[in-house]
């Protein structure tokens, strides 16, 4: 009987753990969006500035077609980033658990 209830606590304290480490996790999570989302913003008032200055239909084209590449490359990069951000929130979440399954 002490037995499972020593695994019990020993379960309890692992999903905790694992709990806080989500939590954590998720608090990373939302505050690289934010930045994210302020880095996007500005550079948004930022290409309006750019556009709103050129004086040919051909600068207006190449400006936009730059910014394009920019917005294009970026949001592939902050996605990357994003992903390997959640894949390591995830993973960390879960390894107290999956050690304590690896001890039963």
């Amino acid at each position: 009987m002490e037995k499972i209830s020593g695994d019990a606590k020993d379960n309890a304290k692992a999903a905790s753990k694992s709990g806080t480490i989500a939590l954590d996790g998720f608090q990373d999570l939302a505050k690289a969006y934010q930045e994210l989302t302020a880095r996007n913003i500005e550079k948004l008032g930022d290409a309006f500035k750019e556009l709103s200055t050129v004086k040919t239909p051909v600068e207006f084209f190449e400006v936009q077609q730059r910014l394009i590449k920019e917005s294009f490359d970026a949001a592939v990069s902050d996605s990357r980033a994003i992903a390997e951000l959640t894949t390591s929130a995830f993973s960390a979440a879960a390894e107290p658990l999956q050690k304590r399954f690896s001890a039963l």
